[in-house]
């Protein structure tokens, strides 16, 4: 799972383009929203994005990530059940 966080980390600063970010300054455990990366709607329509294009993931609506998006763990263990690449 540490690998599959660490490509997390590294996709999300690609896709977001947060240049001044390195994956160690990520917390896998802080909130993505409000607190920790304080990402917003736009960010959310990203990682959406990520898990389609990387791991064959289809979310139903934006509405069924914010239960998975609450941290890069928690998306990773996501992904560990549902991918399909």
């Amino acid at each position: 799972m540490d690998e599959l966080i660490l490509n997390l980390k590294n996709q999300i600063i690609e896709a977001l383009n947060l240049e001044e970010i390195t994956p160690d300054d990520i917390d896998s455990d802080a909130p993505l929203f409000g607190g920790g990366l304080g990402l917003d709607s736009i960010d959310a329509l990203e990682l959406i994005v990520i898990l389609e294009k990387y791991y064959g993931i289809k979310l139903a609506s934006p509405a069924e990530g914010r239960g998975i998006f609450k941290s890069i763990r928690s998306i990773a263990e996501y992904i560990e059940q549902n991918r399909t690449r």
